[in-house]
């Protein structure tokens, strides 16, 4: 057998199928076979690969036991000549495993070899060509000397920036990405060390491969797209410790003693300057916006209240100190409180969820106040004011802040304007995806896959998708991977790359459209279940309604020894939902597979009630209950069972 593809997966069902159906048609006229290695995937990855790739080797772990353990499963019953590890976010081209193999049959003395990649966007990845991460290279990247001086032997070394990204070269690491290895080198240099649990253990690897005698290469001649999905996001504090802790291993196994200590400085300086960053970020991304809420508003109470006074009692000074201090925060903290309901305080942001917000908070406000003894009232003219003020600088700090973060308000970004690239058929297949994961887009046609027009509804060839997207403003093209080869949708990437296009990825017959950037941002997905159950304000709004639920039923303890036969169980229950251990309602368990649904807690009643005539699967109605969710429905469960003794466990 002349190639074995390995690849392990860990919660990326939909890459793990574009990657899948990539890998086959690349492997067709050679002799392969495919490993994919699952790490306890909660996602339906498993399942999947049954249904779609039977012919495919799956290990199905118990448990996450990372990605070293994880190949190595496959590595050893693995009979190819050559050992590929492939990540499931990639795309490789149609010939890139014949051009591989054959650079390597070419190359005896070559003990490993990688290629070019390319992010979603089309834009060269740096890291498909590293250097060894001596402790001066690390400290350059580190520290940020790598991105100043992108081409520099001595401070991009960690990238060997100086090498021409088109031109095949001998390196010392390879990404973990992608790694073709000869069967006899990992006879010879062991396989991968699994003290390694995640990172590093390519550096490693690369390492001892060098160590052997054997050379590393860079091939650019094949490309492959990487999404650079990561189990840990690269800003957060658990990657930083993830990641130095693999470095500040590599340099206790390779380094002489001296260098590792000096290593371990330099890593020991990382984590604590990222993490100073990250939690930095994370705390001023939190409190950014309710901070300015706080400030305008007291800005403008400070404005309104002396103005108000010298117009209507022509003084200042008119209202007690007293009921002012206490006024205004009060009225702060319900409009806080009643922005934060309303998902003002959400990402992404919702367009007008502040102004909604502060409407509904003056409501409340208002009511209180006519409930209020003489004395205590302050001024309905004032509340008024501060109510149209709060209105628009709340309003107006989300506008300015989405003009420079695009990320936080969908709203304000430029409308996606898409085009397809493929046959009708799957044209209209794409089509409905979109319309039912709810995309917002402006459909403005569809593109051959060849040069020739082969249907009335196309409007240009391949040939002419530059000049279509120009034409149009087009800043989204989607390409149906069963009538384009992934060689041609890769060419075309480069050629839009100037452009600022998106490009997404229609594998035949799946559920999902993958994105342009990364595995880890839900929004690259356009699925049919946009987890509608899982968005801040369906959890908040749950939360809120367990928590009220609760209280009541435990306010009203007595009542219930007279309504329900179980009631210890009913307190129960109520504690547990309280205190976060349970929710009222959830799915029907008797749904043998609930790993594509969002995740919710242990319920103490399901929805099996729901169930009717045109709803006969317990699954059917699972996905009706999380894509739809709405606290109605909580309710009229809760209401209707909560009175039926038998129905509490």
């Amino acid at each position: 057998m002349k190639l074995s593809v390995v690849i392990v997966n860990y919660n990326v069902k939909y890459f793990l199928e574009q990657c899948l159906i990539a890998v086959l048609k690349a492997g067709k006229g050679i002799d392969m076979e495919v490993f994919v290695v699952d790490n306890a995937s909660a996602d339906g990855s498993c399942q999947m690969v049954k249904q779609r790739f039977p012919n495919i080797h799956l290990i199905e772990n118990v448990e996450n036991v990372g990605f070293s353990v994880a190949n190595n499963q496959a590595i050893k019953i693995a009979k190819g000549q050559y050992v590929l590890l492939l990540n499931p976010d990639t795309l490789v081209e149609e010939d890139t495993f014949s051009k591989c193999i054959d650079f390597m049959d070419n190359h005896p003395e070559a003990g490993s070899l990688t290629v070019k990649m390319i992010d979603g966007k089309g834009r060269y990845l740096p890291e498909s060509k590293r250097g060894l991460p001596s402790p001066m290279v690390s400290f350059y990247k580190i520290f940020g000397f790598t991105k100043l001086f992108p081409r520099s032997k001595t401070f991009a070394r960690y990238y060997l920036g100086h090498l021409d990204e088109n031109t095949t070269h001998k390196i010392e690491i390879l990404p973990g990405a992608f790694m073709l290895i000869p069967k006899a080198v990992f006879e010879k240099v062991g396989l991968l060390d699994e003290s390694f649990f995640m990172y590093g253990e390519d550096i490693d690897l690369s390492y001892r491969i060098l160590k052997a005698d054997y050379d590393n290469y860079y091939f650019p001649e094949t490309r492959i797209i990487h999404y650079k999905g990561e189990s840990t996001k690269k800003g957060s504090i658990n990657y930083v410790l993830l990641f130095y802790k693999a470095m500040a291993q590599f340099a206790k196994k390779h380094f002489t003693q001296k260098n590792a200590r000096l290593y371990m400085l330099v890593v020991f300086l990382a984590i604590y300057f990222r993490a100073f960053l990250s939690i930095l970020k994370r705390i001023v991304s939190s409190i950014f916006l309710p901070v300015c809420d706080i400030l305008f508003i007291a800005l403008g109470f400070l404005i309104i209240v002396p103005a108000w006074e010298n117009f209507r009692f022509h003084s200042t000074n008119s209202y007690p100190d007293n009921l002012v201090l206490a006024m205004i925060p009060t009225y702060t903290i319900v409009w806080l409180i009643s922005n934060w309901l309303s998902g003002a305080y959400d990402r992404p942001q919702k367009l007008f969820a502040s102004a909604k917000g502060v409407l509904w908070g003056t409501l409340v406000i208002l009511a209180i106040y006519a409930l209020l003894p003489l004395d205590f009232r302050f001024s309905r003219a004032i509340i008024l004011f501060g109510a149209l003020w709060t209105l628009f600088t709340t309003q107006g700090v989300r506008i300015l802040a989405g003009v420079f973060n695009k990320g936080l308000f969908p709203a304000l970004q430029k409308k996606k304007r898409n085009a397809i690239v493929g046959l009708s058929s799957e044209a209209d297949r794409v089509i409905e995806i979109l319309n039912s994961s709810n995309a917002d887009y402006q459909y403005f046609g569809l593109i051959s896959p060849q040069p020739k027009l082969t249907h009335d509804s196309q409007l240009a060839g391949i040939n002419q998708l530059e000049e279509f997207v120009r034409v149009n403003d087009i800043n989204e093209v989607i390409f149906c991977s069963s009538n384009i080869s992934s060689q041609e949708i890769i060419r075309n990437m480069l050629i839009l790359s100037s452009h600022g296009v998106d490009y997404r990825i229609a594998p035949p017959e799946s559920l999902a459209i993958i994105g342009s950037n990364s595995i880890n941002a839900f929004s690259e997905l356009y699925t049919p279940l946009m987890n509608a159950i899982n968005t801040p304000r369906s959890r908040r709004n749950k939360r809120f309604f367990d928590i009220g639920v609760s209280l009541i039923i435990l306010l009203t303890t007595p009542i219930w020894f007279f309504i329900n036969k179980k009631t210890f169980s009913l307190l129960s229950n109520a504690l547990s939902v309280l205190f976060g251990h349970k929710t009222w309602v959830g799915y029907d368990l008797k749904d043998s597979d609930l790993s594509t649904l969002p995740r919710i807690k242990k319920s103490v009643f399901t929805i099996q009630h729901m169930k009717n005539k045109q709803t006969e699967r317990s699954s059917g109605i699972n996905l009706i209950y999380a894509k739809n969710y709405s606290l109605l429905n909580d309710f009229s469960i809760v209401w209707q069972r909560i009175f039926s003794s038998s129905s509490i466990s």
